[in-house]
């Protein structure tokens, strides 16, 4: 029988450690303003979504990758 109370195996990609990289600040690509943006360490070791620049509202494409020490790498480029 499982233990329900198992971890997910997916939780095992990314260290459980304060320094995992959890914001990071961003340059717009659009009106160059710096923006801090929160990270999400559970959402995977490779992630890419759109978010929206918060000071002149244009869409970003984001793309976030985690070193296996949870340092995060963020490049952001004008969405298409």
């Amino acid at each position: 029988m499982s233990d329900p109370n198992a971890g997910d195996p997916q939780d095992d990609e990314l260290p459980k450690d304060p320094a995992v990289d959890c914001e990071i600040e961003v340059t717009c690509p659009y009106c160059g303003e710096t923006v801090l943006i929160m990270l999400d360490p559970a959402g995977g070791g490779a992630q890419d979504y759109v978010e929206d620049c918060e000071v002149c509202c244009r869409p970003w494409q984001v793309s976030v990758r985690y070193d296996d020490r949870g340092a995060a790498t963020v490049h952001v480029e004008q969405a298409q």
